[in-house]
């Protein structure tokens, strides 16, 4: 009797960029199991990225995004509102009786995500064994695997979700001669199809913000960028998140000659935003890799984070530049603008 195609549920609740990294999986599983049933829990905030996965018409992705709100939930612990919500998510995640579990961040919410799905006796639930470098990692989540995925110690996020995959499904591991794939280029060229108003173009972005304050480039290496590309005709964005990085965007955008600070957008904007750049800048943060994985022309700046951790291996239009303890030079950051942008 021919089995029964597989139902599969990805775990990886965050952040932005690390649900950006774990989208190649969803196209590694498709190439092999076209019929497999994929479900993906994701924290609310990030389900806008999975959106343009969603299986439809003819393109086959994900069937099913199971928002998880545990972030909300937390600032409201003794709330009604919050517990009827969680058990409308269990109930909604039960809903479906998996074969495989395959969780690839490593910490205790997404383990306990696991614990909660309903799972076939013989089922898999698959995480990680061990802690890469600079990675956060809960060695307690190993518990709720009943295969613990050994990966190296320094592994590129998108290669590290690759180990654990094999690993749940008894396959070779697929490595860098098989291309990591993101979204549709269907829906990318739709995306260009599109402009955003109040931007001038050709423009180009600056994400020069991130949550740590060791991973920024130095303020006087993006005036010193942003007024070099306004010489070439290029209106200088900078987008920011919250007042702090507001103020620092008001900051260069002073000094740099026609620079802009846009009202804040939400991540569903950020796909036209970033789609119709004529060049995405910036640090190791989430957006910057929304560009990457876009395959739109970015420059990934390193400045307080290891490179090989997740630099754009995938496309030509892609440029790493500086690494752990060792940030870029402007010219250096000048001269990788000005071949991506010829």
């Amino acid at each position: 009797m021919k089995s029964l195609p597989p139902k599969i549920l990805l775990v990886k609740l965050s952040s932005l960029g690390d649900v950006l990294h774990n989208l190649p999986i969803v196209w590694d599983i498709r190439a092999r199991l076209p019929d497999a049933q994929i479900d993906w829990v994701v924290e609310e905030a990030y389900v806008h990225l999975l959106q343009p996965l969603l299986s439809r018409g003819n393109f086959k992705g994900i069937d099913r995004i199971i928002p998880f709100s545990l972030r909300r939930w937390k600032k409201s612990l003794f709330s009604l509102t919050s517990w009827r919500q969680f058990f409308s998510f269990k109930k909604e995640l039960q809903k479906v009786t998996y074969d495989v579990v395959i969780e690839t961040q490593g910490l205790l919410k997404s383990a306990f995500v696991c614990a909660l799905a309903k799972k076939t006796s013989d089922a898999v639930v698959a995480g990680l064994a061990n802690a890469t470098e600079y990675s956060g990692y809960e060695p307690l989540a190993r518990l709720f695997y009943n295969q613990s995925v050994q990966v190296p110690f320094q592994c590129h996020a998108v290669d590290r979700s690759r180990y654990v995959l094999c690993s749940a499904l008894n396959w070779p591991l697929i490595n860098r001669d098989e291309r990591a794939q993101f979204y549709p280029s269907s829906y990318v060229d739709a995306v260009l199809h599109q402009s955003p108003s109040n931007f001038k173009s050709p423009y180009i972005l600056f994400f020069h913000s991130t949550a740590r304050e060791a991973k920024r480039w130095s303020n006087e290496n993006w005036i010193y960028l942003g007024n070099e590309l306004a010489g070439q005709g290029y209106q200088v964005i900078l987008p920011w998140g919250n007042a702090s990085e507001k103020v620092v965007s008001n900051e260069l955008a002073s000094k740099i000659k026609g620079a802009m600070v846009p009202k804040p957008f939400s991540v569903q904007e950020a796909f036209l935003i970033v789609g119709n750049a004529a060049l995405v800048v910036g640090v190791d943060t989430g957006l910057t890799h929304l560009a990457a994985v876009m395959n739109k022309p970015t420059i990934e700046i390193y400045c307080d984070s290891p490179r090989w951790k997740t630099e754009g291996y995938w496309s030509n239009h892609i440029r790493n530049v500086g690494d752990i303890q060792d940030p870029p030079s402007g010219a250096v950051v000048l001269a990788a603008a000005t071949e991506l942008l010829q």
